[in-house]
């Protein structure tokens, strides 16, 4: 699949978007990283790979510190403000937007979406709270979207297990055995390209609900 990466200036610097097109598209999803990597995480490069053939456009979406070559993320805010400044690029095609991210930049897409008209949210590996700290709840978040919010996370993951998360009208889709990044055991029944369909295939039939 070819990608076409554009840079777009924002207030927090400039940000990168690489965008996998579909023929056909009905949505596009702007899709984030984390505090710690980049857009080569696993589940990004699967929604990148499987989401256009049914009619989504990602736009995988580099914040500014991560093309500055920086190693440590900003404050939430200029995390925001760079979100901000990028999301006219990704709303150029005229398609509902699907605002998501993963970690830390489920978070920004949580705390933007009303503001920036989102259609929707993915929340992947949503950080409801600091490893250890259940007591620092992030839900606030979550819970504030205010658009329909899709949430996939790991079995095992540290920041937040899927039975800690509290009622809300979101979904959640369980990657069974998964950590913070979706990796799974060597001993877990279930082997990572299964782990990977998990959250494709999920992302997938939420997608096409989507009006």
């Amino acid at each position: 699949m070819t990608e076409i990466i554009e840079t777009v200036d924002t207030d927090a610097g400039t940000a990168r978007v690489t965008w996998h097109r579909a023929k056909k598209a009905r949505l596009v999803l702007a899709v984030s990283h984390g505090a710690g990597g980049g857009i080569e995480a696993r589940d990004l490069r699967a929604l990148a790979a499987a989401l256009p053939g049914h009619g989504v456009t990602v736009a995988l979406v580099e914040q500014p510190w991560r093309v500055a070559g920086k190693k440590l993320a900003p404050a939430p805010r200029t995390l925001d403000a760079g979100w901000r400044g990028l999301w006219p690029l990704v709303a150029k095609p005229g398609l509902p937007v699907v605002a998501g991210g993963r970690s830390a930049g489920a978070r920004v897409a949580c705390r933007t979406a009303a503001e920036l008209g989102a259609h929707a949210v993915l929340a992947l590996s949503f950080p409801l709270h600091p490893p250890g700290r259940p007591e620092k709840s992030r839900a606030g978040e979550l819970l504030g979207a205010g658009v329909p919010t899709l949430v996939v996370q790991g079995g095992n993951d540290p920041f937040g297990r899927p039975e800690e998360f509290p009622a809300g009208s979101y979904e959640l889709v369980e990657v069974p055995y998964g950590d913070h990044g979706f990796a799974v055991p060597k001993r877990a029944p279930v082997d990572q390209d299964q782990s990977l369909r998990t959250v494709t295939d999920g992302v997938l039939m939420w997608t096409s609900s989507l009006g």
